[in-house]
């Protein structure tokens, strides 16, 4: 089992270059959050979560599909903001070269004005049943699902 401490020293050395700047907030980076999680649940096959605008600073903005790499996995994300929250999907593959995907989700949310994200966001305050805490530097974050995952399940 890995401890608070190897966790939080692996996010210092993972987290991206906006990173070093979040000294200047007291809210946590979304991608220190995505780490930290994934380090939490000692890297699974898959997850999916929500983490409300309010709680990080979105170091994120602008990606949909990109890879992540976590302690020995990389980690294919499927990111999108639905307002309140910012919808987290996040399977552990082989690194690829998502640009050309990453594009395509951005124009399909742009040319839909970014109406289907935001009703989802909306459904989702109704729909969430669950909630789990990650623990940063900047303190802990909750973070929001539909239903309680199975940690390690394949599916």
């Amino acid at each position: 089992m890995i401890t608070n401490m190897k966790i939080l020293a692996t996010i210092r050395k993972t987290t991206t270059r906006a990173m070093q700047f979040s000294f200047l907030t007291k809210k946590p980076t979304s991608s220190e959050v995505l780490t930290a999680y994934l380090m939490q649940c000692n890297e699974p096959p898959w997850t999916s979560y929500f983490v409300k605008y309010s709680s990080v600073k979105d170091d994120q903005f602008g990606k949909s599909n990109f890879n992540w790499k976590v302690g020995a996995s990389n980690y294919q994300i499927l990111r999108t903001g639905c307002f309140p929250y910012i919808k987290y999907h996040c399977s552990r593959k082989q690194e690829e070269d998502l640009g050309s995907s990453d594009k395509f989700m951005r124009i399909i949310k742009v040319a839909n004005f970014g109406i289907p994200c935001l009703l989802y966001g909306l459904a989702a305050t109704q729909l969430i049943r669950h909630t789990e805490i990650v623990h940063t530097t900047k303190g802990p974050v909750t973070l929001y699902f539909l239903l309680p995952e199975d940690k390690g399940s394949q599916y």
